[in-house]
């Protein structure tokens, strides 16, 4: 059978916007060493250390620190003491006033949980919420704690939770990433990346820098980059990837048989042939019902964007996509805090709640852990008339699902919120615990690089077993 001819400058000229540059951004991706990876390849499934409550991870990020005060650490002591001078807990703030909850809290649930009136629809979901109320971080600065939370260091080039999630166990789906992150900040690239870690283990993005198309179809849909290939037919891609991986295989025989650099390449190239017809698919909302859809405030006009991103994320675990992350922004509020937290909780607390219920209704939720939270909190007493600075020493994030109990609260802060004193959670102890659920011993998932073996939680870490089934 004779080859189909391509010059080297037609094949270039796909790079444009077609699969050559698709495959190259794959092959980016997948510059791992191949000795001693298993036969399946590095993203295939693998056992975890230990029993596994979760299979999937879907990590509702609110990047600017949501003020725990405000939402789900209620302080009884703060409502009476409003208006005092800040305690010395408060530092070189001791000057400031205490500033009440803005939002009234009620007991919600079978379990009681204390939740303020900003979360309506997620309030139904109280008995499935375990509420970290005593979360700490080293720094009270955004980038260095918001890339703390991802890689537990806040200034060195690490591998994110999701890239190491995604090494430990492998993907369950070979036409899908196992690591996607939905409209990640424009410059958080490490928050999902992969660092010293193989490449193909980092985040495959979608949407970024605070841009997510709120349609998805023509030309609005926010995707993956160069997903599609406007140049050439399926079958024109399949013939001209068949003489490529033909050269590439006569390049590998001509050099011994076997060639870790040259098997990378065929391995991507193919992947990212098998990308462009898997992902559009999965994106694709039209085909949910009009039903789920309204579950998730689809169609409305504040909830619409978070709602499709959320809905999205359930379509990606439900295809086997290991770790999922989702970024909310815009949660720094300094000032405005009345107007902009409530507008921002609305945004995303119908979406949430709609996430949770559909997860359950699937049989999904018990395999799946959800997260929500930022990388710090703020402080109990005012910044100006309408506003609160940064908290880093006592926090809340809340988790969901994928074995995990319900329905309770873990850790304190004290009397106003500005510090944990009960059962302290660092980030390091939420590393561990959120690996620890993927069947994942944290000091057990190393990595080799510069003559040490390196971890997720470095030399830190314990396990809060309290809080699992």
């Amino acid at each position: 059978m004779k080859m189909p001819s391509f010059s080297r400058r037609e094949f270039l000229k796909t790079g444009s916007n077609g699969f050559g540059y698709l495959a190259f951004a794959a092959l980016a991706q997948q510059q791992w060493l191949r000795a001693g990876a298993q036969a399946a390849g590095p993203l295939a499934a693998k056992a975890p250390h230990f029993t596994q409550r979760a299979k999937h991870v879907i990590f509702l990020c609110m990047q600017g620190a949501p003020s725990h005060v405000d939402t789900f650490d209620y302080k009884p002591k703060l409502i009476a003491d409003a208006g005092k001078q800040a305690p010395s807990a408060a530092g070189r703030y001791g000057s400031a006033k205490l500033m009440p909850p803005q939002w009234k809290f009620t007991q919600q649930g079978r379990s009681g949980l204390w939740m303020s009136e900003l979360w309506p629809e997620l309030a139904r979901h109280a008995d499935k919420l375990c509420v970290l109320n005593s979360m700490t971080t080293d720094l009270p600065a955004h980038p260095q704690a918001f890339t703390q939370l991802h890689t537990g260091t806040t200034q060195f080039v690490r591998p994110s939770l999701g890239a190491w999630s995604l090494y430990g166990l492998g993907t369950l789906n070979e036409n899908l990433p196992g690591f996607i992150t939905i409209n990640p900040p424009g410059n958080a690239a490490r928050s999902y990346g992969s660092a010293f870690l193989p490449a193909i283990y980092q985040g495959t993005k979608i949407g970024g820098g605070g841009a997510f198309a709120r349609r998805f179809g023509g030309g609005e849909q926010a995707g993956v980059a160069n997903i599609r290939n406007s140049r050439h037919t399926t079958e024109e891609q399949r013939t001209q990837l068949d003489l490529v991986q033909a050269l590439n295989k006569a390049t590998m025989q001509q050099g011994g048989g076997v060639s870790a650099e040259v098997e990378g390449v065929i391995e991507s190239y193919e992947l990212a042939f098998r990308m462009q017809a898997e992902v559009p698919k999965v994106m694709d909302l039209s085909r949910e019902t009009a039903a789920t859809q309204a579950l998730y405030g689809i169609g409305e006009q504040e909830t619409d964007t978070f709602g499709r991103q959320c809905l999205m994320a359930r379509k990606f675990v439900e295809a086997g996509v290991r770790f999922v992350e989702i970024t909310h922004g815009s949660w720094d509020q300094h000032f405005n805090l009345k107007a902009a937290l409530e507008r921002n909780c609305h945004a995303v607390d119908k979406p949430v709640a709609g996430l949770l219920a559909d997860l359950q209704s699937r049989g999904l939720l018990k395999d799946t852990l959800v997260i929500w939270g930022g990388e710090f909190g703020r402080t109990p007493h005012s910044q100006g008339d309408d506003g609160r600075d940064h908290n880093n020493k006592g926090f809340t994030m809340w988790m969901a699902g994928g074995g995990v109990k319900g329905g309770m609260n873990h850790g304190m802060t004290d009397d106003h919120g500005y510090k944990a004193v009960l059962d302290k959670m660092h980030i390091h102890d939420w590393h561990a615990t959120v690996l620890a659920l993927m069947g994942l011993d944290h000091e057990r998932l190393t990595y080799r690089y510069a003559g040490r073996d390196f971890r997720l939680t470095d030399v830190h870490g314990t396990v809060a077993r309290e809080i699992m089934m």
